[in-house]
Protein backbone atom coordinates (compact mmCIF):
# COMPACT_ATOMS: atom_id res chain seq x y z
CA UNK A 1 0.00 0.00 0.00
CA UNK A 2 1.31 3.14 -0.62
CA UNK A 3 1.92 5.73 1.71
CA UNK A 4 1.37 9.10 1.88
CA UNK A 5 4.36 11.78 1.89
CA UNK A 6 5.60 13.15 5.39
CA UNK A 7 4.69 16.22 6.27
CA UNK A 8 6.89 19.19 7.09
CA UNK A 9 6.29 22.58 8.97
CA UNK A 10 7.94 25.96 7.72
CA UNK A 11 5.42 29.14 8.02
CA UNK A 12 7.45 31.21 5.39
CA UNK A 13 7.91 27.92 2.64
CA UNK A 14 5.51 30.35 0.11
CA UNK A 15 8.39 33.77 0.35
CA UNK A 16 11.12 32.55 1.28
CA UNK A 17 12.14 30.95 -1.85
CA UNK A 18 11.13 27.72 -1.45
CA UNK A 19 13.43 26.47 1.65
CA UNK A 20 12.86 24.17 4.43
CA UNK A 21 13.88 25.79 7.90
CA UNK A 22 17.18 24.12 9.62
CA UNK A 23 15.20 22.06 11.76
CA UNK A 24 12.71 20.77 9.15
CA UNK A 25 15.27 20.20 6.91
CA UNK A 26 17.81 17.73 9.05
CA UNK A 27 14.45 16.17 9.94
CA UNK A 28 13.85 15.73 6.07
CA UNK A 29 17.32 14.46 5.12
CA UNK A 30 19.03 13.14 7.64
CA UNK A 31 16.38 11.26 9.61
CA UNK A 32 13.93 10.27 7.03
CA UNK A 33 16.78 10.12 4.56
CA UNK A 34 14.60 12.13 1.75
CA UNK A 35 16.40 12.44 -1.28
CA UNK A 36 16.06 14.83 -4.79
CA UNK A 37 12.48 14.28 -6.26
CA UNK A 38 11.06 12.54 -3.66
CA UNK A 39 7.30 14.25 -2.48
CA UNK A 40 6.80 15.89 0.62
CA UNK A 41 3.53 17.77 2.12
CA UNK A 42 4.29 21.28 4.03
CA UNK A 43 2.28 23.27 6.30
CA UNK A 44 2.70 26.90 7.19
CA UNK A 45 0.27 26.90 10.17
CA UNK A 46 -1.78 29.34 8.86
CA UNK A 47 -4.60 27.15 6.35
CA UNK A 48 -2.03 26.18 3.73
CA UNK A 49 -0.78 22.55 2.70
CA UNK A 50 1.82 22.83 -0.15
CA UNK A 51 2.11 19.64 -2.36
CA UNK A 52 6.47 19.59 -2.68
CA UNK A 53 9.03 17.96 -4.35
CA UNK A 54 12.67 18.52 -3.38
CA UNK A 55 15.17 19.43 -6.14
CA UNK A 56 18.21 20.29 -3.55
CA UNK A 57 20.06 20.02 -0.62
CA UNK A 58 22.41 22.94 0.30
CA UNK A 59 24.22 23.87 3.28
CA UNK A 60 21.80 22.10 5.71
CA UNK A 61 18.70 23.65 3.60
CA UNK A 62 16.18 21.39 1.88
CA UNK A 63 15.43 22.97 -1.27
CA UNK A 64 11.84 22.23 -3.21
CA UNK A 65 9.58 22.97 -5.05
CA UNK A 66 6.00 23.74 -4.87
CA UNK A 67 3.79 21.89 -7.02
CA UNK A 68 -0.14 22.54 -5.67
CA UNK A 69 -0.91 24.75 -2.82
CA UNK A 70 -3.99 23.43 -0.85
CA UNK A 71 -6.06 26.08 1.19
CA UNK A 72 -8.07 25.84 4.70
CA UNK A 73 -10.60 28.11 6.17
CA UNK A 74 -10.08 28.61 9.32
CA UNK A 75 -12.85 27.41 12.03
CA UNK A 76 -15.49 30.07 12.84
CA UNK A 77 -14.53 30.33 16.90
CA UNK A 78 -11.47 30.37 18.43
CA UNK A 79 -10.86 28.14 21.96
CA UNK A 80 -8.08 30.00 23.65
CA UNK A 81 -6.71 28.73 27.01
CA UNK A 82 -4.85 30.38 29.68
CA UNK A 83 -3.22 27.54 32.33
CA UNK A 84 -0.94 27.82 35.01
CA UNK A 85 1.52 24.65 33.85
CA UNK A 86 1.86 21.71 36.18
CA UNK A 87 4.88 21.09 38.81
CA UNK A 88 5.30 17.81 36.63
CA UNK A 89 5.93 19.56 32.85
CA UNK A 90 5.31 15.98 30.93
CA UNK A 91 1.94 16.50 31.78
CA UNK A 92 1.57 20.05 30.58
CA UNK A 93 3.19 19.05 27.61
CA UNK A 94 0.78 16.21 27.35
CA UNK A 95 -2.33 18.71 27.49
CA UNK A 96 -0.29 20.86 24.69
CA UNK A 97 -0.41 17.90 22.74
CA UNK A 98 -3.25 16.49 23.38
CA UNK A 99 -5.38 20.06 22.84
CA UNK A 100 -3.58 20.43 19.26
CA UNK A 101 -5.09 17.55 17.94
CA UNK A 102 -8.35 18.85 19.49
CA UNK A 103 -7.66 22.07 17.78
CA UNK A 104 -7.07 24.72 20.17
CA UNK A 105 -6.46 28.07 18.83
CA UNK A 106 -4.32 29.37 21.71
CA UNK A 107 -2.21 28.70 24.64
CA UNK A 108 -0.93 31.63 27.43
CA UNK A 109 1.21 29.52 30.43
CA UNK A 110 0.31 31.77 33.10
CA UNK A 111 1.79 32.08 36.74
CA UNK A 112 -0.75 32.26 39.62
CA UNK A 113 0.11 32.81 43.49
CA UNK A 114 -0.58 28.68 44.00
CA UNK A 115 1.43 27.72 41.14
CA UNK A 116 4.48 25.41 41.24
CA UNK A 117 6.15 25.69 38.44
CA UNK A 118 7.22 29.17 37.40
CA UNK A 119 9.36 28.37 34.43
CA UNK A 120 8.84 26.76 31.57
CA UNK A 121 11.13 25.97 28.31
CA UNK A 122 9.70 27.49 25.47
CA UNK A 123 11.20 26.56 22.59
CA UNK A 124 10.76 22.56 23.96
CA UNK A 125 7.08 23.79 23.84
CA UNK A 126 7.07 25.13 20.85
CA UNK A 127 8.34 22.10 19.38
CA UNK A 128 5.85 19.64 20.90
CA UNK A 129 3.26 21.91 19.02
CA UNK A 130 4.89 21.74 16.14
CA UNK A 131 5.36 17.81 16.08
CA UNK A 132 1.55 17.40 17.17
CA UNK A 133 0.61 19.79 14.35
CA UNK A 134 2.14 17.75 11.91
CA UNK A 135 1.15 14.48 13.13
CA UNK A 136 -2.80 15.54 13.12
CA UNK A 137 -2.28 16.90 9.76
CA UNK A 138 -3.76 20.29 10.71
CA UNK A 139 -3.00 23.17 8.57
CA UNK A 140 -3.10 25.50 11.44
CA UNK A 141 -0.82 26.14 14.09
CA UNK A 142 -1.79 26.68 17.61
CA UNK A 143 0.26 30.18 19.21
CA UNK A 144 1.80 29.47 22.14
CA UNK A 145 2.78 32.36 23.88
CA UNK A 146 5.52 33.20 26.18
CA UNK A 147 4.71 32.58 30.38
CA UNK A 148 2.92 35.26 31.93
CA UNK A 149 1.77 36.13 35.27
CA UNK A 150 -1.89 36.02 35.89
CA UNK A 151 -2.26 39.90 37.08
CA UNK A 152 -0.28 41.14 33.70
CA UNK A 153 -2.45 38.82 31.31
CA UNK A 154 -5.90 39.95 33.13
CA UNK A 155 -4.34 43.40 32.59
CA UNK A 156 -4.09 42.42 28.51
CA UNK A 157 -7.93 41.03 28.25
CA UNK A 158 -10.52 43.80 27.11
CA UNK A 159 -11.41 42.56 24.16
CA UNK A 160 -15.23 41.95 24.71
CA UNK A 161 -15.51 40.06 21.28
CA UNK A 162 -14.10 37.21 23.58
CA UNK A 163 -16.47 35.14 25.91
CA UNK A 164 -14.39 35.07 29.31
CA UNK A 165 -14.23 32.55 31.47
CA UNK A 166 -12.32 31.09 34.59
CA UNK A 167 -12.98 27.20 36.12
CA UNK A 168 -12.31 27.15 39.32
CA UNK A 169 -12.96 24.28 42.37
CA UNK A 170 -14.41 26.90 44.76
CA UNK A 171 -18.16 26.79 45.79
CA UNK A 172 -20.03 29.22 43.74
CA UNK A 173 -23.66 29.68 43.67
CA UNK A 174 -22.79 31.03 40.20
CA UNK A 175 -21.01 28.95 38.37
CA UNK A 176 -22.61 27.40 35.72
CA UNK A 177 -21.44 24.16 33.16
CA UNK A 178 -19.35 25.40 30.73
CA UNK A 179 -21.34 23.92 27.96
CA UNK A 180 -24.53 25.76 29.32
CA UNK A 181 -23.05 28.93 29.61
CA UNK A 182 -20.90 28.81 26.18
CA UNK A 183 -21.78 31.11 23.39
CA UNK A 184 -21.84 28.79 20.04
CA UNK A 185 -19.38 29.50 17.36
CA UNK A 186 -18.29 32.72 19.38
CA UNK A 187 -13.99 33.22 20.64
CA UNK A 188 -13.76 32.42 23.91
CA UNK A 189 -10.84 32.42 26.70
CA UNK A 190 -11.13 29.87 29.51
CA UNK A 191 -8.53 30.46 32.13
CA UNK A 192 -7.26 27.09 34.11
CA UNK A 193 -5.55 27.71 37.34
CA UNK A 194 -2.89 25.64 38.82
CA UNK A 195 -3.20 21.85 40.59
CA UNK A 196 -3.61 24.48 44.09
CA UNK A 197 -6.17 26.33 41.87
CA UNK A 198 -6.91 29.81 41.77
CA UNK A 199 -6.74 32.19 44.84
CA UNK A 200 -10.03 33.98 45.86
CA UNK A 201 -8.28 37.37 45.28
CA UNK A 202 -7.16 35.85 41.77
CA UNK A 203 -10.87 34.95 41.38
CA UNK A 204 -12.12 37.96 42.21
CA UNK A 205 -9.92 39.98 39.62
CA UNK A 206 -11.23 37.89 37.06
CA UNK A 207 -14.49 38.75 37.70
CA UNK A 208 -14.51 42.29 37.92
CA UNK A 209 -12.76 42.15 34.49
CA UNK A 210 -15.65 40.65 33.00
CA UNK A 211 -14.92 36.95 33.48
CA UNK A 212 -17.92 34.64 34.35
CA UNK A 213 -17.19 31.56 36.57
CA UNK A 214 -18.15 28.22 35.24
CA UNK A 215 -17.85 24.30 36.25
CA UNK A 216 -16.41 22.04 34.16
CA UNK A 217 -18.55 18.90 36.17
CA UNK A 218 -18.81 17.55 39.53
CA UNK A 219 -15.41 15.73 39.61
CA UNK A 220 -11.86 17.62 40.82
CA UNK A 221 -10.25 17.31 37.54
CA UNK A 222 -6.14 18.05 37.80
CA UNK A 223 -5.20 20.87 35.86
CA UNK A 224 -4.43 19.29 32.39
CA UNK A 225 -7.88 17.08 32.55
CA UNK A 226 -9.53 20.60 33.02
CA UNK A 227 -7.63 22.26 30.29
CA UNK A 228 -8.33 19.92 27.96
CA UNK A 229 -12.20 18.79 28.89
CA UNK A 230 -12.71 22.52 28.21
CA UNK A 231 -11.37 22.51 24.48
CA UNK A 232 -12.95 19.40 23.95
CA UNK A 233 -16.07 20.85 24.81
CA UNK A 234 -15.69 24.08 22.96
CA UNK A 235 -15.17 21.74 20.17
CA UNK A 236 -18.08 19.85 20.75
CA UNK A 237 -20.70 22.40 20.90
CA UNK A 238 -19.38 24.15 17.93
CA UNK A 239 -19.34 21.13 15.64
Amino acid sequence: MKTSPPSFYEPDIDNNGGYLNQDESHHCINVLRLKKNDSIYIINGNGSKFECKIIDYQQNRCKIDIIKEEVSTQEISKCCIAVAPTKNIDRFEWFLEKSCEIGISEITPIICKKSERKVVNHQRLEKIITSSTKQCESLWRPKLNKLISFDQFISLTNNTIVQKLIAYCFEDNNKKLLKNIYEKNRNVLILIGPEGDFDQTEINLAKNNGFNSISLGNNRLRTETAALAACLTIQILNS
